[in-house]
């Protein structure tokens, strides 16, 4: 009987995957990307969860270059954002 609880007790719970992700986050950001990322979170949850994902991800595989200040939260935001896409009508 050593199958895991279905209910899922022996995972951790969303707040202590979220607490975890924001102790690690606020140790790979200045203060002043912290709150670049709280403000794009407002604004475009999904970018800023992507890059979360981005930043944990370089911090896992021990990638990260120290502490990421604003101008390289700027960068990373900049580079992972989706190009706008312009409709251009030709007439023929």
């Amino acid at each position: 009987m050593s199958e895991s609880a279905p209910d899922g007790h022996n995972q951790p719970t969303e707040d202590q995957i979220n607490s975890q992700k924001d102790m690690l986050l606020k140790q790979l950001l200045s203060s002043e990307a912290r709150l670049r990322l709280n403000n794009v979170k407002m604004v475009k949850p999904d970018l800023a969860n992507m890059v979360e994902n981005y930043l944990l991800g370089l911090a896992s595989q021990g990638k990260a270059p120290g502490q990421i200040t604003d101008e390289q939260l700027k960068q990373i935001l900049l580079s992972a954002q989706q190009p706008k896409k312009d409709f251009k009508i030709n007439r023929i």
